[in-house]
């Protein structure tokens, strides 16, 4: 039984590395499409959300403890909603179900196709504008040293692969899960940051409509909670699995 650990959005697997060790030291934290060292794939069929889904599931076995991330979070959800009989239990850090509405979606693809234009012409400014999103601003505590990791982790990413990850991975182009969450039978840890409101109300309208689904909530935390309290979301991870 294996523990897949998914990193969010600029990350790689690195990022996780140090949570997965508080977990299971032989957890597995791979890079997802578009993301990491390479080589990348140059075709965009690859960078969707059900495409990662199933290139984690590949690394599985029979069955897995499947743990995400934001975007990573997405994709375990996938993977979860899609082959429920593959995935012992779930965690998701500060993830949705996409969005249900129309009108949304196309509103956040456009936007997301502007920030991957973006992304191909000045990756170093798309960076310091990404890290001053308001939904990382308490990061800002653990101090000037890992800001700077973070950046130069950031920086490492391919630019052209980045884009098409957050072309075709989009909020706006995944498939909406909201009508699948019924599928996910399997113990779900929803973790989220106490400070980061928006992930807070995502997270309590999930555990409505998951059949088995409990919130952890990491006091003076944001969205990237494993970040900032890495011990707290591991024993919620662990009690997740010890669930199953």
């Amino acid at each position: 039984m294996s523990v897949i650990i998914l990193h969010g959005f600029t990350g790689d697997g690195s990022t996780m590395r140090a949570l997965a060790d508080l977990v299971d030291p032989t957890a597995i934290v791979p890079d997802l499409a578009g993301h990491g060292a390479g080589p990348h794939s140059t075709d965009p069929a690859d960078y969707t959300v059900d495409a990662m889904a199933d290139a984690v599931l590949a690394l599985a076995g029979d069955r897995c403890d499947l743990v995400g991330y934001s975007m990573g979070g997405r994709v375990a959800l996938t993977a979860a909603c899609r082959h429920p009989e593959r995935v012992r239990s779930l965690t998701l850090i500060g993830a949705s179900a996409g969005l249900a509405d129309p009108d949304e979606r196309r509103a956040r693809a456009s936007a997301d196709d502007e920030l991957a234009e973006f992304i191909e012409r000045d990756l170093p400014a798309f960076v310091e504008r990404w890290m001053a999103n308001p939904l990382f601003a308490t990061q800002a505590r653990l101090g000037d040293d890992y800001l700077s990791g973070a950046r130069a982790q950031r920086l490492g990413n391919d630019p052209v692969a980045l884009a098409t990850s957050l072309r075709w991975a989009s909020t706006g182009r995944m498939t909406p899960l909201h009508a699948l969450l019924d599928h996910c039978t399997m113990p779900v840890g929803l973790v989220v940051g106490g400070d980061d409101a928006k992930f807070v109300g995502i997270a309590e309208t999930l555990a409505r409509r998951l059949p088995d689904a409990e919130i952890h909530s990491i006091e003076a935390a944001g969205h990237a909670a494993h970040l900032e309290d890495p011990a707290a979301v591991a024993e919620a991870i662990r009690h997740t699995i010890g669930r199953a």
